[in-house]
């Protein structure tokens, strides 16, 4: 019977081959050649196209081919060009005049101890930030007193020290140790429920705690999965250190809109994740409205599909543990979250440390050594190295140290208990402006708002005529002001401000003479988001 079977299956394949070579035989012997590897060929580019339009959607499409298409059309580039220069030269706002008295290159004597005189003089030309700055400075009083001296004493004591020597500075070396664990433990390291493996680096700042963080978040998952090509997802109120990470370590980003409460919207997060899915992100809070993202949600959809969950405490890590301590209600942030891997803290902010010092932590040793770069070929010697940098300044290092070491839990629960109650006094205060109204609900120290009336740019060029540096935004269109204590004093004086700068945009609605306004309104409203990115970049470029 298998006999039987196997010979008929053999004779049907036989009339089959037969047939089918039959009726190949009309066509020419090239055409059978190349008709698949043109088809092939047609798949893999429709496949591109189709994939680009995925990603980018069909109206930026649209517009990138036709904007491209009139820019090769002979002078159009040169007018663009030429008015691209023109809104460079207006966001310089007089910059490369100030240019040109810049040294370009070393003095014959040097200036010896009197290039001090000369650097106080240029500190007294920069503008006033004393209590009118959003973010920025978050140390109150005068930077020649207080908080202020105890860190400059600590970095000075140290400003020679290199981390990188662990051998050499064993004292800079505890002191980043100490720094890292005793920020571990605000953020839930010591509870069970985080697996008490909590560990982490110091970096330079919130973007290289971020960038590292999806550097080691690849690498486990390439490690953990086979991931080649990965890509992750972050919601749109996300900070831009993400879309640095995605062009340095060539990851898919995908920029998910947030919900109508301007939360990340979880499952538009969960309709994005694929089998490249390496990581999520979360903000608590985010950086444009001060608003936590739903970070026990999102920690659920990270365990579900075995990923990573990124959660960017650079604003919130030194403030959201104190809040809570003194009976705020705010939501879950932290270790204490199944499937949060790693979280972004900055020392800097309202940890009140000197500038450049942030910590980036992981959930265990695992995911951390991925982070590392260990070389094992160089003709130097065997090298490992912690972070972006190699050298790094144990200066900062020890003015972290010491911030911390000096406020102590009282200091940071009365200094956080200061600039929430002025947050909520601004907050109050905007809302009772009629034509503005306030973007969702702030659950930290940064008040956001805009205008259905007025254009919101107009005010924020009235106020910056008046010394107010303010944060401008889109999406939708509002300015905001980041809380710390410099603020505290001059809630009112800001709020009395805001009451006139509103009073007269709406006596005489127009942009001012070298305002900003028609930029930014500009910029929101542009379809060609290419062409936005070039000014940028072109403004950028001007500054240096």
């Amino acid at each position: 019977m298998d006999s039987l079977s196997y010979s008929s299956m053999k004779s049907m394949l036989i009339q089959a081959r037969g047939s089918l070579n039959s009726r190949l035989s009309e066509f020419e012997p090239l055409a059978l050649v190349l008709t698949p590897l043109i088809t092939l060929f047609l798949a893999r580019v429709i496949g591109s196209v189709l994939g680009v339009v995925h990603e980018k959607g069909l109206k930026a499409c649209l517009v990138e081919f036709i904007m491209g298409f009139f820019k090769k059309i002979p002078g159009v580039q040169r007018y663009i060009d030429a008015e691209k220069q023109k809104v460079v030269d207006q966001l310089q706002s007089g910059g490369s005049s100030k240019k040109n008295n810049w040294c370009k290159e070393l003095p014959v004597k040097g200036l010896g101890s009197q290039v001090l005189e000369k650097m106080e003089t240029e500190k007294r030309n920069d503008p006033t930030w004393q209590g009118k700055c959003s973010g920025t400075v978050y140390i109150g009083g005068s930077e020649c007193e207080g908080h202020f001296t105890l860190i400059n004493q600590a970095c000075s004591m140290f400003a020679h020290t290199n981390p990188l020597h662990i051998d050499v500075f064993q004292s800079v070396v505890r002191f980043e140790s100490e720094v890292v664990a005793m920020t571990a433990a605000l953020l839930g390291s010591k509870e069970t429920v985080s697996g008490e493996q909590i560990c982490g680096n110091m970096t330079s700042g919130g973007t290289e705690s971020i960038v590292l963080a999806v550097k080691s978040s690849r690498d486990y998952m390439k490690h953990k999965k086979g991931i080649k090509r990965p890509e992750m997802i972050i919601p749109e109120s996300g900070h831009s250190a993400y879309d640095k990470a995605a062009q340095y370590f060539n990851i898919k980003l995908w920029r998910v809109p947030v919900g109508k409460d301007f939360r990340a919207d979880v499952k538009a997060m969960r309709r994005h994740i694929n089998r490249n899915t390496i990581l999520i992100v979360g903000s608590a809070p985010g950086f444009p409205h001060g608003i936590i993202d739903p970070i026990e949600e999102l920690g659920q959809l990270a365990l579900s599909y075995g990923i990573c969950f990124h959660v960017d405490l650079c604003l919130g890590g030194f403030v959201l543990p104190f809040a809570r301590k003194l009976g705020y209600q705010i939501p879950a942030f932290d270790f204490s979250v199944q499937g949060v891997t790693s979280i972004s803290v900055d020392v800097h902010k309202y940890g009140l440390a000197p500038k450049g010092t942030s910590t980036v932590l992981y959930r265990n040793h695992e995911i951390r050594k991925h982070q590392f770069v260990a070389v094992t070929e160089w003709s130097g010697g065997l090298y490992v190295s912690p972070t972006i940098a190699g050298s790094r300044p144990g200066s900062l290092v020890a003015g972290a140290w010491a911030a911390m070491m000096s406020l102590g839990e009282e200091g940071y629960l009365e200094n956080t208990r200061k600039i929430m109650e002025a947050s909520k006094r601004l907050e109050e205060g905007v809302r009772g402006i009629s034509e503005l109204f306030v973007v969702g609900k702030p659950d930290m120290t940064i008040v956001a708002f805009g205008s259905k009336s007025l254009d919101i740019f107009e005010v924020n060029d009235i106020m910056s005529s008046k010394g107010w540096h303010l944060n401008a935004l889109q999406r939708p269109n509002s300015i905001h002001i980041c809380v710390t204590l410099q603020h505290v004093p001059v809630v009112d004086d800001f709020l009395q401000d805001l009451r006139e700068a509103v009073e007269t945009v709406k006596a005489n609605p127009g942009p001012i003479t070298g305002g900003l306004a028609p930029i930014y309104g500009a910029a929101g409203k542009m379809p060609d988001r290419g062409m936005v990115n070039e000014l940028l970049v072109s403004f950028m470029d001007s500054q240096y």
